[in-house]
């Protein structure tokens, strides 16, 4: 079985992490404007829930970022996943 969804679950939660960090803002803080548990921000952000597109639309919202950028943002960290993974089986 695949790893990638796990890996994908791992950099969107990671990155909602980083970016509400950068914001300074709390789990709840950003729950309340999302409209969500603040438990459903921090499964997020330890990789144990993924949110739908909609959902990561408002969490952008509330994180002050375009969901473009966001998606960016993930697909770098996944790209850099990919590179150090292939680095470590070529060795």
């Amino acid at each position: 079985m695949s790893q990638q969804p796990i890996i994908i679950k791992q950099i969107i939660g990671k990155t909602v992490k980083a970016l509400r960090i950068r914001q300074g803002l709390t789990q709840e803080d950003l729950a309340y404007e999302c409209n969500v548990d603040r438990s459903y921000i921090s499964m997020i952000e330890v990789g144990r829930n993924e949110p739908s597109v909609s959902k990561i639309f408002e969490l952008c919202l509330g994180l002050r970022i375009r969901p473009s950028d966001f998606f960016t943002l993930v697909a770098i960290e996944y790209d850099n996943i990919l590179q150090d993974s292939n680095k470590l089986r070529a060795e």
